[in-house]
């Protein structure tokens, strides 16, 4: 679907999307499927991430303001939102695509792990999504009723992937809060959904240990292949827009149907042409 080709799904809908760095990140491409579709937003992303960034092109291209925002203090979250309330006004959707893995970073396996790490590890990616709709729907009941909050999972929540280690928990956990504060949001029409998109060629996924091998494992197997970024943006207005409106507490495999196939002809095939090669070595 061409930027030019919207059909207005969130025509008139307000929304707050954490995480974009630059044109190459899930959260950007979800803030230009977003203006496609018709609907105004604010972007956040901590400030170091913001100098890193290329965030006021974002900016110029869809008239979002952008809001620094550390998501592991509870006082700039709160302090963020009542910007947003004052930009924007009450808001319909929330993107939650922030994840960081310091133990990653320093290449420190699990079975060695920093704590300290451990634990901004988890509140980043995971506990961050429990103060933002903390602040945003009880501290300044700000999410209209209808609205929709969709955060960025990974499979390594229900599987072990051995190099994305503490973000497999991270993104467990990150799940867990969402069908928690979807379960406690139902009765204002309020869905919260996780999505668990495929190995995506990212700033962020690129830099984990071993991605390359990862992402070609995933696309042998999907059936489908690997989902782009701008192809998981249109995933996510769906879950923004009024079409998913029982739609809540899911975890959405967004993965071209990895998560489900067990294995592909294309596999097999490299698998059994590498043992022919051993054996005949």
């Amino acid at each position: 679907m061409s930027a030019q080709n919207g059909n207005g799904l969130l025509k008139g809908k307000k929304g707050i999307i954490f995480g974009a760095l630059d044109d190459r990140s899930i959260a950007w491409r979800v803030a230009l499927a977003c203006h496609r579709e018709g609907a105004e937003f604010a972007l956040s992303n901590a400030p170091i991430a913001l100098r890193m960034g290329a965030l006021d092109e974002l900016s110029k291209e869809t008239g979002a303001p952008v809001i620094p925002c550390d998501v592991s203090k509870q006082d700039e979250v709160d302090d963020l939102f009542s910007q947003v309330k004052e930009k924007i006004g009450n808001i319909d959707f929330i993107l939650h695509a922030i994840g960081m893995s310091p133990n990653i970073r320093k290449k420190k396996e699990y079975d060695d792990l920093n704590y300290t790490f451990y634990q901004q590890t988890l509140d980043i990616s995971a506990v961050s999504l429990h103060k933002i709709l903390q602040s945003a729907t009880s501290t300044h009941n700000m999410v209209n009723d209808g609205g929709s909050v969709v955060a960025l999972s990974y499979i390594g929540a229900q599987r072990i992937f051995s190099k994305y280690s503490d973000m497999n928990d991270a993104k467990a956990l990150l799940e867990s809060v969402a069908r928690n504060f979807g379960s406690r949001l139902g009765d204002r029409g309020i869905r919260v959904n996780t999505i668990s998109q495929g190995p995506t060629k990212t700033s962020a996924g690129s830099g984990i240990k071993g991605f390359d091998g990862m992402y070609e494992f995933a696309e042998k197997i999907a059936p489908l292949g690997n989902p782009s970024a701008d192809e998981c943006a249109d995933y996510c207005v769906t879950l923004f827009s009024d079409l998913t409106r029982k739609v809540t507490m899911q975890n959405l495999f967004h993965d071209g149907g990895f998560s489900t196939n067990g294995i592909s002809e294309e596999l097999m095939y490299d698998l059994q042409r590498l043992h022919e090669q051993d054996h005949n070595s």
